[in-house]
């Protein structure tokens, strides 16, 4: 069995490599919407990588809507065609790794409008995760230790209560990158998680309240240090 230990970057550009070798045994083979790929095992051994990194780049080509595994029967091709699929998978050959200043670009535009729809459709249910959250948050930060994770499940608990599955799924993509990002840069100082507790008690308040606009607002006010600190880096 093949062992490998890769760096991020190291990890990416494999996945990359991976995706290309599927890209061109698709055309090669000349396989159409609902064809069925070689086992992993197969590829595996023919691309000369792991599993578990052969694995990711299905997983990727998955996520994009490219493949669908199906459990016992294997991997498929999507019901889409052979020139835009090609074109897709160039485009994610292109992707780098996200930087720091653009994961938070991307969380507050997907914040501003998920505290809006959170407050039109929250749950009694949401409302009491969103208050744990709120609770371990303000426990952390007044005792004086980290409370990046308290902090971003506060976020994720609006998020799910937004209503919208498809929101919800990215802010769990980023929220890792997020947290990395967070201890790397020391984001969250002593002042500004402080800061945060009152301005997390005014989202929930809005969320409550079921006052969209005031939500958005909130959640706007709230991120207007963490933009300027991410500006100044």
């Amino acid at each position: 069995m093949k062992i490998e230990i890769l760096t991020k970057s190291e990890n990416l550009q494999t996945q990359k490599t991976i995706i290309s070798k599927i890209k061109e045994i698709i055309n090669y083979k000349n396989l159409e919407p609902g064809d069925k790929l070689p086992s992993e095992r197969m590829l595996s051994e023919k691309f000369g990588v792991s599993r578990s990194n052969l694995r990711e780049a299905i997983q990727k080509l998955e996520f994009y809507g490219l493949l669908k595994s199906i459990p016992q029967s294997g991997t498929f091709v999507a019901n889409i065609g052979v020139i835009a699929m090609n074109g897709m998978i160039e485009d994610i050959l292109r992707l780098d790794e996200p930087d720091f200043k653009s994961l938070v670009e991307t969380r507050i535009l997907l914040e501003l409008k998920i505290a809006s729809l959170a407050a039109s459709r929250r749950t009694e249910e949401d409302l009491e995760k969103m208050g744990e959250a709120l609770k371990a948050y303000k426990e952390k930060v007044l005792n004086g230790e980290d409370a990046v994770q308290e902090d971003l499940l506060f976020h994720l608990a609006i998020a799910k209560a937004c209503g919208n599955s498809t929101m919800n799924t990215f802010m769990l993509i980023i929220t890792p990158e997020i947290i990395t990002n967070f201890q790397k840069y020391h984001v969250c100082d002593a002042n500004l998680a402080q800061r945060g507790i009152g301005d997390h008690q005014a989202i929930f308040d809005a969320i409550k309240e079921q006052n969209a606009a005031l939500a958005r607002q909130k959640m706007k006010d709230h991120f207007i240090e963490l933009y300027n600190y991410c500006y100044n880096l």
